[in-house]
């Protein structure tokens, strides 16, 4: 199953993540597509909640922008877990399950995409 698409901000990535070598070009035309999805999610839906955990089942792909926040998704059936927050672009594949650890609470910027 496929699991979440983290596009990073800088200051977020782990030191496993920084490891990860680009070409330069290839590195500038991905901020710029990154900031291309970001601009055009602030235009749509806004979401927030507090910090907690939460069962969550995505039933359609979703892409969200942290402007707020830190969390932890335990991935359903998995070993995996996942740590993102503020500055980060996700794209959640449709029929995901998790649980979201939010230890800094939330605010996005999302949509569903079919």
């Amino acid at each position: 199953m496929a699991v979440f698409h983290i596009f990073q901000q800088e200051a977020n990535r782990s030191s496993s993540s920084k490891k990860i070598g680009m070409r330069k070009n290839e590195r500038q035309e991905r901020m710029h597509d990154r900031a291309k999805v970001v601009e055009s999610l602030r235009r749509i839906s806004r979401w927030g909640c507090p910090s907690g955990k939460f069962s969550l089942k995505f039933d359609t792909q979703e892409t969200c922008y942290l402007l707020k926040g830190r969390v932890k998704a335990y991935i359903k059936d998995s070993s995996e877990v996942l740590e993102f927050g503020a500055g980060d672009l996700l794209i959640i594949p449709q029929g995901l399950s998790c649980t979201w650890d939010v230890s800094i609470a939330l605010d996005k910027h999302y949509k569903f995409d079919s």
